[in-house]
C-alpha cells in the first residue's frame, strides 16, 4: 500500500475539496435541514457531482463511467464528509452500483450503470429489518408465482429510500431466518408498483432514510440480481465496499472536527491566554492528531485492497468500520468538550458533525458488530 497519492489521485482530491468547500459547504446542509427539503439532498448539486464524473468513478468506461476506482471514490467521500454533504453517493454509487457490477446481467448493467454514472437515477438498498445491522436476519419473503416473484415484508433504515427510483431488495427465497444461503436480491421499481409503501423517516443527523413495506409486490424473474438463493455472494462484497466508503466519509468528518477544534484552541482566550497554550489541551489535541492519522492509514489500506481485488477485503472493511466508529466518537466528543458550552449550541457546527458521526457509526454495522466479525474472519 502506498501512503502517498499519485499525481492523478492528488488532482482528484484537490478538485473534490474545492468543489465541496465552495459548492456544498455545511451551510448547504443546514439549508436542507431547516427548509425540510422534500428530497433531503440538493438535486442541482447532485447534477454537478455527476457532471464532474464523481458518480461514475467506479463505473467502467464502457458504461459511461470514469473507472477511476475505489481509492478515487474514497477521496471524494472524504471531502464530502468534511462538509456534511448530503448526496446519494453512498446509497446509489457505493451500495447499488457495486451490487449491480457484482451480480448484474449484461442487460442489467447496460440499463442501470450508465444512469448511475450520469446521475439520472437514485437507487437504494433495502436490507435492514431490525434495530441493529444484521445482514443475514432477513424475514422478508419472496415466493415464486409463475414468471414472477411476490415479495412480502418490511425494511427499515433504507438510505435514500423515499427518493429512490429503484430499490435493491434482499428477500428470503429459502433457508432459515439467519442463513446466508437462501437470500435473493431483486430490482424493484418504486413508481406505480402495487403493494409498495414507502414512508420517509428522519435520522438523528437529519439525513434521508425510509421504511419500506411490501404487500405481495410482484417482480419479474428477470429482475433477480445475481442468482436465486445466491444473493449473499453479491450482497456481502457490496456491503464491504459500502462500509469502507462510509469509513472514508467519516475520515473526512473527523479531520474537519480536528481542524476546527485546533483553530478554536488558537483563538479562544481564558485567563488572558489562548487556551491552546494550556498543556493539558495540547496533550488531548496530540492524541486526536494520532487517531486521525491512524484512521487515514486504515482507510487507505482498505480502499487499496478493494482496488487490487485482494482476499482480505472483508477483514479490512470491518477493521476500517470499527476503527472509524470508535475514533469518530472520541474525536467528536473531545471536539465538543474543548469548545466548551458554546459547542452545544446550534450556532456552531461541531454538534452537526457529532450527530453525523453517530449515525455513520451505526450504518452497516457498529464497532461491536465489526470487532466480532473481524474475529470470526480470523477464526477466533
Amino acid at each position: 500500500m502506498a501512503l502517498v497519492l499519485n499525481e492523478e489521485q492528488a488532482l482528484l482530491k484537490e478538485t473534490a475539496e474545492q468543489f465541496f468547500q465552495e459548492k456544498v459547504p455545511v451551510a448547504n446542509f443546514r439549508k436542507l435541514r431547516d427548509s425540510k427539503d422534500e428530497n433531503g439532498y440538493d438535486t442541482a448539486v447532485w447534477r454537478e457531482i455527476a457532471n464532474l464524473g464523481f458518480a461514475g468513478i467506479m463505473v467502467p468506461e464502457q458504461y459511461g463511467g470514469t473507472d477511476f476506482g475505489p481509492v478515487g471514490l474514497g477521496l471524494v467521500l472524504e471531502q464530502a464528509g468534511r462538509t456534511l454533504a448530503a448526496t446519494p453517493l453512498i446509497s446509489t454509487v457505493l451500495l447499488a452500483g457495486s451490487a449491480i457490477q457484482q451480480g448484474g446481467t449484461s442487460a442489467q448493467r447496460q440499463k442501470y450503470l450508465p444512469l448511475i454514472a450520469s446521475g439520472e437515477i437514485v437507487m437504494a438498498l433495502a436490507l435492514e429489518e431490525g434495530a441493529h445491522h444484521n445482514p443475514c436476519a432477513i424475514a422478508t419473503k419472496a415466493e415464486a408465482a409463475g414468471d414472477n416473484f411476490k415479495i412480502t415484508g418490511k425494511k427499515v433504515f433504507v438510505l435514500d429510500g423515499h427518493v429512490a427510483d429503484v430499490l435493491i431488495v434482499a428477500a428470503r427465497t429459502s433457508g432459515g431466518p439467519k442463513d446466508t444461503s437462501g437470500i435473493t436480491l431483486f430490482l424493484v421499481d418504486t413508481k406505480n408498483t402495487d403493494g409498495l409503501k414507502i414512508t420517509r423517516t428522519h435520522m438523528a443527523d437529519h439525513r434521508n432514510a425510509a421504511i419500506v413495506e411490501f404487500d405481495g409486490v410482484s417482480v419479474p424473474a428477470a429482475n433477480v440480481l445475481g442468482s436465486v438463493d445466491g444473493g449473499w455472494d453479491v450482497l456481502e462484497p457490496a456491503l464491504d465496499i459500502g462500509r469502507i466508503g462510509i469509513a472514508a466519509e467519516t475520515l473526512g468528518l473527523i479531520q474537519q472536527v480536528f481542524d476546527t477544534t485546533v483553530d478554536y484552541l488558537k483563538e479562544r482566550k481564558q485567563f488572558g491566554k489562548v487556551i491552546g497554550s494550556f498543556q493539558a489541551l495540547q496533550h488531548r489535541a496530540a492524541e486526536l492528531f494520532c487517531e486521525v492519522e491512524l484512521c487515514r492509514s486504515v482507510v487507505l489500506e482498505a480502499l487499496s485492497a478493494v482496488e487490487e481485488r485482494r482476499n482480505d477485503v472483508p477483514k479490512l472493511a470491518s477493521l476500517a468500520k470499527a476503527r472509524l466508529a470508535e475514533a469518530s466518537r472520541l474525536i467528536t466528543n473531545e471536539g465538543l468538550q474543548m469548545h466548551g458550552g458554546i459547542g452545544m449550541t446550534d450556532e456552531y457546527d461541531i454538534g452537526l458533525f457529532m450527530k453525523r458521526a453517530r449515525v455513520a457509526a451505526a450504518t452497516l454495522g457498529d464497532a461491536n458488530f465489526h470487532r466480532n466479525r473481524y474475529a470470526e474472519l480470523d477464526d477466533y
